[in-house]
């Protein structure tokens, strides 16, 4: 079989990587925009903790460091709250200690999923 005079640009691999990452990272940004605006402020800290990388064409968006960014996402189920270093738990305007709380769960706040499905154009 005869080779055709085609030859491929052994470079041409790393500049569509780079296009591909370009573009995420422009994705990223408008997920992440996004984001931001939909997410149940509290007091702002699951806001400014939420962030985008885009590494070896792979993109993520999420919090790192807020641990209860999945809990406000997708909501909890009713659990119970126990105390970790004393014998009860107190809180201003309790009445007294208590050795337990049924907590009832909390309902979910999406915020990275809305963001996610949002209609985009490349």
């Amino acid at each position: 079989m005869a080779r055709s005079g085609m030859r491929i640009d052994p470079s041409s691999r790393a500049h569509v990587d780079a296009a591909i990452n370009d573009w995420l990272e422009q994705l990223g940004d408008a997920i992440l925009s996004d984001a931001r605006d939909y997410v149940h402020k509290r007091t702002g800290r699951l806001r400014d903790s939420l962030r985008r990388e885009v590494h070896d064409k792979v993109l993520r968006v999420g919090s790192l460091d807020c641990n209860y960014a999945t809990d406000v996402e997708l909501g909890t189920a009713p659990h119970v709250i126990l105390p970790r270093n004393k014998k009860a738990l107190h809180w201003p305007g309790a009445d007294h200690p208590v050795a337990r709380v049924n907590h009832p769960g909390t309902a979910p706040h999406p915020y990275l999923r809305p963001a996610l499905f949002q209609r985009r154009t490349a």
